[in-house]
């Protein structure tokens, strides 16, 4: 593990001195929001921003890949990758640490370390891939008779993602640590259906570019917080927080392209009445 490494590395400074091509893409976008029911009558109504750059480097098998949010007063960087193959194995390095906790419903209480390396190799096993990450977690990954398979060794709990296409409608099952989560995906004359396990209904309509879409979501039943460790190798993880109940809502968003590059979208959710409109476009 230490050899595959260090030749990543070697490999790295060699490569930075010559990119063979950079890409560079971004997206931008402005919305005003009503904020319905929910809104202060000081404040009835909000504007939003945001923009994001992308830099892409690529030279031979050595990719470099850096998101920037650069909206606001201050630039941040929101991901530093880097990946490279060498024969059958394939070294990925993620070289930024994202904040994790939030105060948010349900939110991780605890600060994790994203930042590591983890060495891939193809192994001729019907055509499974084994991987092996820095903090120890193994995982093997794979497709067999149109079923791709992935499962995960790590400290607290493992887990087995499987998901398939079958007669015209695609399956995804989740299992994590024991607790199970699934989707369900299918098209109806032309109308594509998702349905979830926390009994979540999509509805997409329309064509390319110029799209409906209608999503419910179920009655949130409450739950208590949990407390996890500083390393997350507990039964709770990292922790989450309390999450409180929650009404079921359903929101309305119509997206149309235009000529001009931009698209233009209106969501209306239907659990504080609000109507977003939002201009974007991507480049």
């Amino acid at each position: 593990m230490k050899k595959l490494i260090a030749l990543f590395a070697a490999s790295t400074v060699a490569s930075t001195a010559a990119v063979a091509g950079i890409a560079l893409s971004g997206t931008a976008s402005v919305s005003y929001d009503d904020n319905g029911s929910g809104a202060a009558v000081a404040n009835q109504s909000s504007t939003s921003y945001d923009a994001d750059i992308s830099v892409v480097g690529t030279t031979g098998t050595t990719t470099v890949t850096v998101g920037m949010d650069v909206n606001g007063a201050n630039a941040a960087i929101t991901g530093a990758d880097m990946s490279t193959t060498i024969g059958p194995v394939t070294i990925a390095a993620d070289m930024h640490n994202e904040v994790t906790l939030t105060t948010a419903t349900g939110g991780q209480t605890l600060e994790s370390t994203d930042t590591g390396v983890t060495v891939s190799l193809d192994a001729p096993i019907g055509d499974a891939t084994i991987g092996l990450d820095n903090s120890g977690n193994v995982s093997v990954s794979g497709t067999w008779s149109g079923v791709t398979l992935s499962h995960t060794i790590k400290d607290g709990s493992d887990t087995t993602t499987g998901s398939a296409s079958i007669a015209g409608m695609d399956v995804s099952i989740t299992n994590d640590g024991g607790s199970s989560t699934w989707s369900l995906g299918t098209t109806v004359s032309g109308v594509d259906l998702t349905l979830a396990s926390s009994k979540a209904i999509t509805a997409a309509f329309g064509l390319s570019g110029n799209t409906m879409t209608i999503s419910h979501t179920a009655e949130r039943a409450s739950a208590t917080a949990k407390t996890g460790t500083a390393n997350g190798d507990g039964a709770n993880g990292y922790g989450k927080n309390s999450v409180a109940s929650k009404a079921s809502f359903t929101t309305v968003a119509i997206s149309r392209d235009l000529t001009s590059g931009a698209a233009l979208s209106a969501t209306y959710d239907s659990s504080n009445e609000s109507l977003t409109l939002k201009a974007s476009v991507a480049f």
